[in-house]
């Protein structure tokens, strides 16, 4: 915690801090605390080392198994998204390097997003054989670009691009993403709160009447049956693992 800003990393650098299930597991015990500290104002989250994050960690594979597991491992992954959408508190993604698949939906679930030039967006999903755990890109960008980024995989995405796009509020010079990110959490703490948390609790029910919720526990169901479907690509993939 620094000041009113409480600060969380994801912090497997060695692995481009892939979201394992330990990882959610301690993500969601910070969030917890976060939450219940009176004192934190905002919550900031990224990355330790060369990426924000590659996403889900996909060793164990995403090739054919038990529907149940799957759906409830999935869910798991999406819970751990939208709990910085629902978190109480105004969240704010700083991402530098590679922000990727389950990783983007993190940064997107987050209320504003800062990303570094030389940033690296996009969900490769659709290359392996899987699927997007919470598909809030529609609803970020409208069906026409979620369309054309789903469906074509693209993982290359430049940070100036999602700016275009958006998908993020901010391009901030290299390295300075995270110092970018706390200035606008700094900015936020020191406005009235409970006019910024009914603000933010006010454009989340927006969304939900407008049927973003239900939406996405839909695809969510079908991502289910993408992840417990084995296909040739995803059977190479898992080999490669």
């Amino acid at each position: 915690v620094q000041g009113a800003i409480a600060v969380l990393a994801l912090n497997r650098p060695e692995k481009l801090n892939a979201i394992s299930d330990s990882l959610i597991d301690e993500l969601n015990h910070a969030l917890d605390l976060a939450e219940a500290d009176d004192t934190v104002r905002v919550v900031v989250l990224h990355g330790n080392g060369r990426a924000f994050s590659a996403g889900f960690d996909l060793a164990g594979g995403t090739a054919a198994g038990d529907l149940a597991f799957k759906r409830a491992l999935l869910q798991k992954d999406f819970d751990i998204i939208m709990r910085f959408w629902d978190c109480p508190k105004p969240t704010i993604a700083a991402v530098h390097r590679y922000c990727l698949g389950g990783a983007l939906e993190m940064a997107l679930a987050c209320d504003l997003t800062v990303a570094s030039t030389g940033c690296r967006l996009g969900e490769p999903e659709p290359k392996f054989g899987s699927g997007s755990v919470a598909l809030l890109l529609p609803w970020i960008t409208g069906p026409k670009q979620a369309k054309e980024l789903l469906l074509t995989a693209d993982d290359q995405v430049t940070a100036e691009r999602a700016l275009e796009l958006g998908l993020v509020n901010r391009v901030a010079p290299e390295g300075e993403h995270l110092s970018t990110a706390m200035n606008l959490a700094r900015t936020i703490a020191t406005l009235d709160q409970t006019s910024v948390r009914l603000t933010k609790l006010a454009i989340n029910r927006s969304c939900d009447i407008m049927g973003m919720r239900q939406a996405l526990l839909a695809a969510l169901e079908i991502d289910v049956i993408i992840e417990s479907t084995e296909t040739e690509e995803s059977r190479e993939f898992n080999q490669v693992l």
